[in-house]
């Protein structure tokens, strides 16, 4: 493995620039990198709607059952339509996604620490965990514009962290490449 990762370095270190510049314009132009995401999820929903319609025709012409894959292709299909004609609609839908999930995540923290405590010490630390997703979802519904532009700038922290380590990466597995034929 390290000997194929080192003849392609070169991607690594593409890759951890396009992350960093990800980021960077993350934090340049968020409301821009928000419209970005929302609608790289129409197109992903897109392919996958159609993918899923090919796989119903595979399987009506095999005689298996292909309706469940028309259902999902149908609904694929419908999410990528509403997201690329109200993109809007989505990027709220997604948000929402976020505040519930922050919340029923700190719940069941806390859930588990008071469960745990009689197993193990230290489960104060879960319910710290979960008091915070709680208290992030609670900020997410209360402030949603600041919220929405917080989500942006640890996405795009985390690209730029992340291009940083793959580019470093990138320049270590170079001096382990051997000469190109």
């Amino acid at each position: 493995m390290l000997h194929a990762l080192a003849r392609n370095w070169w991607a690594l270190l593409l890759r951890g620039f396009a992350a960093v510049l990800f980021g960077g314009l993350a934090f340049l132009v968020p409301g821009t990198t928000i419209y970005a995401l929302v609608i790289l999820f129409g197109a992903y929903a897109f392919v996958d709607g159609v993918f899923a319609v090919a796989s119903a025709v595979r399987a009506a012409e095999a005689h298996e059952r292909w309706w469940p894959f028309v259902i999902e292709g149908v609904i694929g299909l419908a999410i990528a339509a509403v997201t690329f004609f109200q993109p809007h609609v989505t990027a709220f839908a997604l948000y929402i996604t976020i505040a519930v999930w922050a919340f029923l995540t700190g719940v069941l923290e806390i859930v588990a620490a008071v469960q745990l405590r009689k197993a193990i010490a230290g489960e104060l630390l879960l319910v710290v965990s979960g008091v915070l997703s709680i208290l992030f979802a609670a900020l997410l519904v209360a402030f949603p514009q600041a919220g929405a532009l917080t989500i942006v700038y640890i996405i795009g922290a985390y690209a730029m962290l992340f291009g940083i380590l793959m580019i470093g990466l990138a320049f270590r597995l170079r001096n382990h490449a051997g000469p190109t034929p």
